[in-house]
C-alpha cells in the first residue's frame, strides 16, 4: 500500500471513529449544547477532537452513582421519620434547595471566617494538634512543597498518638504528588487513597473530579472553602500571588453533614467507612446547610445550588469567583435579579490562571455588565475565593466554582449560613475586596485587539468543558 493511500486510509478510519464518537456523545451528553459541541467537531475535525472526547467525553460511572443515591435515599428517609429538622423559619427561601440535596438546615452552627491561606491553615493545623479521636481529611489538590510536607507532618503527628487519620486526594488534581509522600504517610499510620469514580485505573478519565475541600476533627470542628493543600494558596508563588481566598470553621450538628459526605467517597474508594462521631450540643446562632453537589446526583444540583441562591436575593447579590462561565440557567437568574433592583456584583480576577477560561470568562463578564450586572477585577493578585453574600443574613463559602465543570462535571462541597452578625462581617470582607477592585466596562471588551475577540468567542465555544 503506498503512503498516499495509507493517509487516506487512516483519514477514512478517523472520521468513522469520530461518527462513532458523535452518535455516542448524543446519547450520553447531559445538555444540548454541549451534545452539539461535541458531536460537530467529532463529524468533521475528528483529528483534533477524538482524543480530547476520550478524555472529556465520558458520562457515566454506574458505581458511584448507586451508591451515592442509596447514601440520598437513607437521609431522604430519615428527614421523613423526623430525624434531621425541618427548615428554620429564617430559611424558607431556601427549602427547594434543601429538598433537593436532601439535607437540613442546622440550628446553632458556631462559625469562624478565616480570610486567606495564612489564617486558614493556622486555624486548620491548631484544631489538628486538639485531635484526640479521629480526623478526616479531603483536598483537591496535595503538593509536595513547604505546606504539604506541614501537613504531612501534622497528620503524622497524630496517628503517632493514636488518632485515626483518614485522608482523600483526587487522583488528577494532586497528579504532582510523588508516591514518596503517599507512602510516608501510610507507613506512619495514616489512612489514605486518592479518590476516582473508578476503582480501577483509567488514563483515559478526566473529568468527574473531586474538588471537595474538607478537614473534620474529632466530628465537631470542620472547615471547608476553597483552599488546598500547596505553597501556592499561601500566596509563596508569583506571578499570580498574593492569593486570595477564603476559608470557613464552623463548630456544630452541620460537621456530621461533613462527615456523611467524606464517608460516601470514602466508602466507594475502600469498601469501609470511616468513624462517624456524633454531634454535640449546638452553641452558635448559625443556621447551616452543608450543600455537597456532583455529578451523581439525579439532577445538575450545583447550577440549581446557585439559581436557587441568586433567586432568594431581594436587595444584594454580592459573589465571588476565579471562574465566571455561567450556564443559561445561572446567566438568567442573574438578569432577573438586576430586573429585580438587586445590586448585583461579581468579583473576577484580573490575572489568568487558565487562559482560556479566562478569555471565556471575559466575554461572559461584557454580556453580565450588558444585563446590568457590575463586574469588578481584583488587582493584588489572583482571587479564588468562592463565595456568595445575600442580602444582610445569608452567606455561602465553598468550592464551587461558576463554571460547567462545578456545574456538572465535578463532586463539590459548601456550607449556606443564615446568620446576620456572620453575614455583616462577611460583608466587611468584600468591601475591602471590593476597594482593592476596579469595575469593569464595556471598553474592556470593545476596546481589546480584533484577534483577542476572536480568541474570547472560540474559548466561550469550549464552555461545556470548562
Amino acid at each position: 500500500m503506498s503512503l498516499p493511500q495509507l493517509v487516506t486510509l487512516l483519514a477514512m478510519l478517523l472520521h468513522v471513529a469520530g461518527i462513532v464518537a458523535a452518535m455516542h456523545a448524543m446519547m450520553n451528553t447531559r445538555t444540548p449544547q454541549g451534545a452539539f459541541a461535541w458531536a460537530l467537531g467529532l463529524v468533521f475535525l475528528p483529528y483534533v477532537t477524538l482524543v480530547p472526547y476520550l478524555y472529556l467525553g465520558r458520562r457515566r460511572f454506574e458505581g458511584y452513582v448507586t451508591l451515592h443515591r442509596a447514601h440520598r435515599q437513607r437521609l431522604s428517609e430519615a428527614s421523613l421519620r423526623g430525624e434531621f429538622p425541618g427548615v428554620p423559619p429564617s430559611c424558607t427561601q431556601y427549602a427547594a434547595l434543601a429538598q433537593m440535596l436532601g439535607n437540613s438546615f442546622h440550628p446553632g452552627q458556631q462559625l469562624r471566617l478565616l480570610i486567606d491561606g495564612e489564617a486558614a491553615f493556622q486555624a486548620m493545623f491548631s484544631a489538628l494538634a486538639q485531635a484526640e479521636r479521629c480526623v478526616l481529611v479531603q483536598f483537591f489538590i496535595f503538593h509536595d512543597d513547604n505546606l504539604g510536607r506541614r501537613m504531612q507532618q501534622a497528620l503524622l503527628e497524630r496517628a503517632a498518638a493514636g488518632v485515626q487519620v483518614y485522608v482523600l486526594f483526587d487522583g488528577i488534581g494532586s497528579h504532582a504528588l510523588p508516591r514518596h509522600y503517599v507512602e510516608t504517610l501510610a507507613q506512619g499510620g495514616v489512612a489514605i487513597h486518592p479518590f476516582a469514580t473508578e476503582r480501577r485505573s483509567n488514563r483515559f478519565q478526566l473529568n468527574f473530579r473531586n474538588h471537595r475541600k474538607i478537614v473534620v476533627v474529632d466530628g465537631w470542628t470542620g472547615f471547608v472553602g476553597g483552599l488546598n493543600v500547596g505553597d501556592e494558596y499561601l500566596g509563596l508563588k508569583p506571578p499570580l500571588s498574593p492569593w486570595r481566598d477564603t476559608h470557613l470553621q464552623m463548630s456544630g450538628p452541620a460537621v456530621m453533614d461533613l462527615q456523611r459526605s467524606f464517608a460516601v467517597d470514602w466508602h466507594w474508594v475502600t469498601g469501609e467507612l470511616p468513624p462517624m462521631l456524633p454531634p454535640r450540643p449546638a452553641q452558635g446562632s448559625a443556621d447551616t446547610l452543608i450543600t455537597a453537589t456532583g455529578p451523581a446526583d439525579p439532577q445538575e444540583t450545583c447550577s440549581l445550588f446557585f439559581t436557587v441562591a441568586i433567586n432568594a436575593a431581594r436587595r444584594r447579590l454580592w459573589l465571588t469567583t476565579p471562574y465566571f462561565v455561567p450556564d443559561q440557567a445561572v446567566m438568567s437568574a442573574l438578569r432577573l435579579a438586576v430586573m429585580r433592583g438587586v445590586d448585583v456584583r461579581v468579583l473576577l480576577p484580573s490575572r489568568p490562571d487558565h487562559r482560556t477560561v479566562f478569555l471565556a470568562s471575559t466575554l461572559h463578564a461584557h454580556d453580565a455588565i450588558n444585563a446590568g450586572i457590575h463586574v469588578y477585577r481584583y488587582q493584588p493578585g489572583f482571587v479564588h475565593q468562592k463565595v456568595i453574600l445575600i442580602d444582610d443574613d445569608t452567606v455561602s463559602i465553598g468550592s464551587m466554582n461558576l463554571d460547567n465543570r462545578s456545574f456538572r462535571l465535578n463532586f463539590e462541597i459548601g456550607a449556606m449560613n443564615v446568620d446576620r452578625t456572620f453575614a455583616k462581617e462577611v460583608e466587611h470582607m468584600l468591601i475591602d475586596d471590593f476597594a482593592h477592585a476596579v469595575e469593569v466596562t464595556r471598553d474592556e471588551y470593545r476596546k481589546a485587539p480584533y484577534l483577542r475577540r476572536l480568541a474570547m468567542h472560540i474559548a466561550r465555544l469550549f464552555d461545556p468543558i470548562l
